[in-house]
């Protein structure tokens, strides 16, 4: 017996998906763009990672966020300083404590964010960080296109619990 995340129709939506994550960094290329990266594995997250980065001619620069984090606009500039990435992926929201702070003040933030980079930022999140992201930060949720999922919500898991013969 083999669970969905083996079924030949998962494995062909992650690589779906993982095809528009890399369509959405080369348009965004230069500019500022927010992609939203939804993964509830992050074991599934880093093997997407992982195979990203040796495949891309673009430099990828990756920020895993710390538990003591409490703001994303800081943490990105203290981390890259004057060096610009193509793309910068961020990681970590999952572990940020005061994670409510963090998404207001990103909010709050969020023209900053269009002025100072000018390459695409992709949040990696999963299904509690998006609902968040959501409730407390709209219009920063409005600036991304639609979310790109790498497996089902926790809910559909939840309610629906496939498991193939």
């Amino acid at each position: 017996m083999k669970t969905l995340s083996n079924s030949p129709d998962h494995l062909a939506q992650t690589t779906a998906a993982t095809q528009r994550l890399e369509r959405a960094i080369m348009l965004a290329a230069g500019d500022f763009a927010l992609i939203l990266a939804c993964c509830n594995s992050p074991q599934k997250q880093q093997q997407i990672l992982n195979l990203l980065t040796p495949s891309s001619a673009l430099k990828i620069q990756e920020i895993v966020l710390q538990a003591t984090d409490e703001t994303l606009y800081t943490t990105i500039q203290d981390q890259i300083g004057n060096l610009h990435p193509d793309v910068l992926m961020i990681t970590g929201l999952e572990s940020v404590v005061a994670i409510n702070q963090l998404i207001a003040s990103t909010n709050i933030m969020r023209d900053e964010f269009r002025k100072s980079f000018h390459f695409p930022v992709v949040l990696w999140l999963n299904d509690e960080i998006l609902s968040k992201l959501v409730w407390l930060a709209p219009d920063l949720k409005n600036w991304s296109a639609n979310t790109i999922r790498f497996d089902f919500p926790q809910h559909q898991l939840i309610n629906n619990p496939i498991l193939i013969a």
